[in-house]
This record gives C-alpha cells, structure tokens and sequence, in this order.
C-alpha cells in the first residue's frame, strides 16, 4: 500500500510539474517590434504576460530619454501612449514584467515621419540686375504692388574689379486678388558723392503688371430632373468651373473605344426625347489657356418592359399527367425580373415564380387556368397571358332512364347521360336496332320520350369522348303494353266479370217459368221450387 502511494504521489508531482511548465511567465508586445508613426497622430505601445496574475510594468527608452508618453497599468496589460507623435518620441521603447524573481523585457521601435500635405506647385518671380561695379555696393527689393516680397544687400569682398550679375529671387503662389497689380524690381548703387554732373545714376527699376493665369479646377456638374431617366424623358446638364482667365465649357460623350464626341460649347446641355443610345457617360471639360480640368457623369435612360413573350413546350393543350415549360422573355433598361403568377377566379394573381421558366410536372386537370408573365422594372411593367387546358378523358359516366327502366306504354320517360366535370366532352345517345344505330336529338345530354311507345324498347347506348379518348354506357328500356295491363285486370273488370255469372242464369229460369206458365196460364214461384226440390 505505502509503494503504491508513493506511485500517486509521483504522478501528481509529474502533472503539476508539467501544469507549471505550461504556465512560465512570458511577455507580449503589441505592436510585436516596431511600428512606423505620422508626427502628429497618436499611437499606442501595449505590454501583456502570461503566466503571473499580478505583474508590475515598467517602460523606459533605450537611450533612458523622456518618455513623452503616458502609462496606463491594468492587469496584466500594460498600454504606453503617445498622443501627438512628435520628434522626442523616435526611440526604441523596453516595456519590463516583473513576476516575483522573473523578469523579462521586451523592446519596440517607433518611427516617426511627417507628410501630411499634397505637393504644391510654386510660381518665381526672379530680379536680374546686370553688370555692376561695384556689386559690393548694391541693394535689390522686390515689391508686388507696395508690398515688399524680398530685399538683399549684396556686401561681399571683392577679388578682383569685373562687371559682375546678381538676381533677386522669390517663390509666390499667385491670387485672383494678384490680377493687375505691379511687380517692381528696384536696385540702388551706393556711391560716394562727386562733382560730376554726368554720373550714372544711382537708382534703376522696372515695373511690371502681374497676370495671373489659373489653372481650371472644380469642376461640377448639376443635372435636372435625376441621372436616371425613363424612354422619352428630358434631361438637362449645368457645368461651372473655376480658373483665370475664366475657362470654356465643352460636353462631350464618351464613346466606347474611349474617344470623346463633342456634343456642345455651352454650359448647358439639354437632351430631349431619350432613347437607349443616349445612355452613357458624358463629360463636361472646362478649359483655358493654361490647361483643361474634366468631371465625368453616367445617365441611364431606363426602358420600360416591352415584347414580352410566352413559348409553352410541348403545348398549352395537355393530357393530365403530362409535363410542360412556359418560358417567359421580355426587353427592358435595367433587365426587367420576371415573375410568374395564376390568375384566380376573382382575377387576383397568385405569386407562383421569379424565374424566366414555369415549369409543371405531372399536370392535373385542375392546373388549367390562365397564367400570367410581367416583366418589372422600375420604369414599369409589361404582362402577357397564356391559358393552360389539361385535358382528361371522359369517365364516371351515368346513363340513366327516369322514372325507370322499366315502362308502361304511354308513360313518359327521360333517358339521360353525364360525365363527371371533364371539360369539352361531346355525349352522343344512341339506340342500338337491326338495322343500325339511330343517334337521337338530345338536350345537354337528356332525350325525353313524352308517350312511350312499344317500338321504343330496346338498348340505348351513351358515348362520351374528346380529344383524348371516349367511354361507353348501356341500358335496356322494358315497355310493357296496355291490354296486358288495365283492360283485364282492373278490379271493375273483375266485379262485373263475377255478377254476370250471377244474372245470366237467373234471367234463363224466369224465362222458363215464364214460359211454363203460360202454358198452364199461371206461374206460381212456390210451385216451382217445390217442384225444383
């Protein structure tokens, strides 16, 4: 027992061994290495360990510099910001954990870079004074209107006596407020009074009237009633742009291989009447002597669905069972959707499809109807119809005679066919005799015989049939005759049938008594049946 427990015991010194080892205290930094800063923005160095629940940061520069940052601890993380980036933050930062008797450090670098502006494009105004002696004595300005730009003494030593060049320079962006003022280049030598009234003079200047050119720029474009139109609408297109001299206005249209179509001078352009072909990009390009600057703009003239068709395959009039493709094409700007519908008995359509395809498969009579194709667009709709007929072969036919199969000549009787509700079935009655088949003049179906005939019994046939098959049925009518019936058999008959073998013998006695009597001269009744008895 106490070996075994040695046993436990060294596995769990095993595990937990293997637990620590998992969990060694380690250091992050977020960005990993280095990280590159635009002066002025802000950025953020983050420091994090595993493997110790309540580290102590510390952050420092290589170079123990300032650090120009702030420090925020919490946790396990550690974050240093630097909010703005400037010069003093180009270091390399240490980030240093410290876990107990475990320490470790980590270093990231931060770069720092500043071109926050577009390049401009700067014009010189340049002042050359030539050939003067004494240079060591000259003094240049330049002035635009009277306002001084530049101003330069020329005080060098001189090496040697020769006619010597020297120039004035200035970088300026010119305004519209520049337009007409003066630029004046003035130079003065500085030299001794003398008493030669024939001296050079001392002063010289030139003037000149500034111009300023612009480039165009800002183009824009303003478009009534919308970029997107309809087929037949109106559409009309303002262009403005800025520059100096004021620039042109020239539309264009940009054709397929790139090349632009002049259409117009103005700065207005009206189109009228749209079609599909005014669809496209047009351009509108302001320019002036210095150069041109172009805005783009895209109309759609949208087209309401048109042409819309429906094919059926294999055909609109089927046999129940059979399957059929009703393909639905229509044209339009944008692409018309589809959608397919049936249209029910109050005329409202039922949503069946988006597809450009409708497709039933083993129809039964009751898919016939009439469907409905739309094409839509947000220019309109365009719907056509098409009637489904699932044909179905006549059965459940009842061939029957009212009151009865059976009849006494002089009743009235009615001899009547249906078939079920199968549509476009044709009934034809028939009596079957030697000598053929009589068809008769039926009504829906019905043939009514008012007064009953003997010659009327027989075996009368019903056929019912349509485009995809036909059904039969038969009966027999039994007629019976009169004489058979009422005459001899009727109980009036009967009782004055019986009292006539009663009267008949009793007139032949009175008769022979009668006469007996008269033979004797006398007829005594009592006598008479005396002598009977």
């Amino acid at each position: 027992m106490p070996g075994k427990m040695a046993m436990i015991f060294g596995a769990s010194n095993i595990l937990w061994i293997v637990f620590a080892a998992s969990q060694a205290f380690k250091i992050e930094t977020s960005p990993e290495s280095r990280t590159l800063v635009q002066i002025g923005d802000s950025v953020s160095l983050m420091c994090s360990t595993t493997g110790c629940e309540a580290p102590s940061f510390s952050w420092r520069t290589q170079i123990d510099s300032p650090l120009n940052a702030k420090v925020r601890n919490e946790g396990t993380k550690s974050t240093l910001t630097m909010d703005p980036v400037s010069f003093e933050n180009e270091h390399s930062y240490l980030c240093t954990a410290t876990c107990g008797s475990k320490k470790e450090e980590k270093e990231i670098k931060v770069d720092v870079y500043s071109f926050p502006k577009d390049p401009e494009i700067q014009l010189s105004v340049k002042c050359v004074v030539p050939d003067v002696y004494p240079f060591d004595r000259l003094e240049v300005e330049l002035l635009k209107g009277d306002s001084r730009m530049k101003h330069q003494e020329f005080l060098e030593d001189m090496e040697r006596k020769s006619l010597e060049t020297k120039s004035l320079e200035v970088a300026f962006t010119p305004t519209l407020e520049d337009t007409g003022k003066a630029l004046v280049c003035r130079a003065q030598l500085h030299m001794f009074e003398t008493d030669s009234e024939e001296a050079s003079p001392k002063e010289r200047e030139t003037y000149r009237e500034l111009q300023v050119y612009i480039l165009p720029k800002n183009t824009a474009i303003h478009v009534h009633p919308s970029t997107s139109l309809q087929e037949g609408d109106s559409v009309t297109m303002t262009c403005s742009s800025e520059g100096l001299p004021a620039p042109e206005i020239f539309w264009n249209k940009k054709l397929d291989n790139g090349d632009l179509q002049l259409l117009s001078g103005n700065a207005t352009l009206t189109l009228i009447a749209m079609k599909v072909e005014d669809s496209g990009i047009y351009v509108c390009q302001g320019v002036n002597v210095i150069g041109a600057n172009g805005k783009e703009i895209e109309l759609i003239v949208k087209v309401a669905p048109t042409d819309t068709t429906v094919s059926v395959n294999p055909s609109a009039v089927l046999e129940e069972g059979s399957s059929v493709n009703m393909t639905c094409t229509t044209r339009g700007l944008p692409s018309p959707k589809i959608l397919w519908s049936r249209q029910l008995s109050n005329g409202d359509l039922q949503p069946l499809s988006e597809n450009t395809t409708l497709t039933l498969i083993s129809t039964k009579m009751e898919d016939s109807g009439i469907y409905v194709c739309e094409g839509i667009n947000e220019a309109g709709r365009s719907r056509k119809e098409v009637e489904l007929i699932i044909q179905v072969a006549p059965k459940d036919i009842q061939l029957t005679a009212f009151p009865s199969e059976s009849v006494k000549e002089g009743d009235m009787v009615i001899i009547s066919c249906t078939c079920g509700n199968v549509p476009e079935t044709w009934i034809i009655l028939k009596k079957k005799t030697e000598m053929g088949d009589t068809v008769l003049k039926s009504i829906d179906g019905a043939y009514t015989i008012h007064k009953v005939q003997l010659e009327d019994a027989g075996v009368y046939e019903c056929e019912s049939k349509n485009k995809v098959g036909s059904e039969l049925r038969s009966l027999t009518l039994d007629v019976k005759g009169r004489e058979n019936n009422k005459d001899y058999f009727s109980p009036e008959l009967l009782v004055l049938y019986c009292i006539s073998f009663l009267i008949i013998p009793a007139i032949g006695m009175i008769i022979y008594f009668a006469r007996k009597a008269n033979m004797k001269g006398s007829y005594s009744l009592v006598d008479a049946q005396k002598s009977k008895v």
